[in-house]
Parts: C-alpha cells; structure tokens; sequence
C-alpha cells in the first residue's frame, strides 16, 4: 500500500506576483531574505534588531554578543552577494547521518545550502538553453540530461575549494547544480545544493532531483483547482 506525499503549502505560494513553485523535502528550513536583507535605519532594521534581542539578552558575556553580531553580518553580507546573483531563494539543510557508524548509533548532523537563482539567457529553445548553460562553464562534471515535470533540464556537480582571503574553512564544497529553463525561452532557473559532506553525493544527488521535479512555472495550486471545478 502506498500513501500520496504530505506537502505544507507556504504563504508564498499563493504570491499572485511568483513565477515559480517548487517543493523541499523535510530538514529544509527556508531564511527570510527579505527580512534579513534590510536598509540601515529603515522600520524593518529596527524590527530584526527587536527579533534579535533576546538571544543577544541571552549571551553570558560582551565577548559573545560580538561574536554573534560578526556572525550575523557575515552572513547577511554572503546572503548579499547571493541575491546580486539572481538568487531569490535560500535554504538552510539539516539531516542526521544515518549511514554513519557513529558508535552512539545517532550519526551526525549534515549541514547543506539549497539556494534558487534566475539566469537571463540568449532566446533559444529550452533544450539548446540547458545544453548552453553546462557547455559555457567551467569544471562541471556528471552533466546529466533530463526530462522533467517542468520541461527539460541539465544536472551537473562541481567541486570547489574557498580560498583562503574569504575567511572560509578550507573543505571541498561539493555543489550539485539542476538548470531548468523557463517557457518563455529567454531565461532559467538554476537549482543549487551545496555541502561540504561531499562523501554523501549520492543522497544529495537524489534530494535535488526531487526537488527539480516539483518545479513548476505555472502554478499548480490553480491547476488543482481548475480539475475540481
């Protein structure tokens, strides 16, 4: 017996502005770009400091305040380079390891990125898109075609090292990359899922794959409704 899959519907979905709806699965826990995206001095800059209050209340010390307000920036400053790049969603992944041999029998945590980018693209049918969007980068590997849900797509992986001026740990960074073009042929979406636990590739394989075929450019809660009419 099989049961159909439980899907929580964001308020975002129902955005008569989106052009794109997608599902994540469980262990994926989206960040507010917008809310943590704020112009100094604006009313929404004074709400995510009163958002962040408490936990600064709650530090033992000065020490750790500042550190934790250098955290913030941090990644308030990457979270802004990203959306410089055409990226309009993020996602923070947390799953337990339950291939490992830890001897406590729990594994442990796996930390990942999913993020969702727009491309502006050459006008060209889909399929020559997707084959542009592998063939003009650099250091791609297991490029995969496929035919989704969505339209066609292009899977790919890189692997790369941060150097050393951006203050990031040196671990590979395995990134699995799904290219997916939109229908009105001048641009595409571009799907990626980072992590440094690069030994797991297979699972990440498998995760971004599922996500690539809930994609949809046309909006499936009104198509829902349309059959039940």
């Amino acid at each position: 017996m099989t049961t159909a899959p439980h899907f929580t519907v964001a308020d975002s979905a129902k955005d008569p502005d989106a052009e794109i709806w997608f599902a994540e699965p469980a262990g994926f826990t989206p960040l507010p770009l917008e809310s943590l995206l704020v112009r100094p001095g604006s009313p929404a800059a004074d709400e995510l400091r009163t958002a962040f209050a408490p936990f600064l209340d709650a530090a033992p010390d000065e020490a750790i305040r500042r550190q934790f307000v250098a955290q913030l920036a941090a990644g308030q400053e990457l979270l802004g380079a990203l959306r410089e790049l055409g990226t309009v969603h993020c996602s923070i992944g947390l799953h337990r390891d339950d291939m490992d041999d830890a001897s406590d029998g729990k594994g442990h945590p796996l930390l990942s990125l999913f993020t969702l980018s727009w491309r502006d693209t050459a006008v060209a049918a889909r399929a020559v898109t997707a084959a542009r969007a592998i063939s003009a980068a650099e250091g791609h590997t297991h490029i995969d075609y496929a035919g989704l849900p969505c339209g066609p797509g292009m899977f790919s992986e890189t692997v790369r090292t941060p150097t050393v001026d951006i203050g990031l740990p040196r671990r590979p960074l395995l990134q699995i990359h799904a290219h997916l073009p939109h229908p009105d042929c001048k641009r595409l979406v571009v799907l990626t899922l980072s992590t440094t636990a690069a030994g797991r590739r297979e699972q990440y394989r498998a995760i971004l794959r599922q996500i690539a075929e809930t994609v949809s450019f046309v909006s499936p809660l009104e198509h829902g409704t349309s059959e039940a009419g």
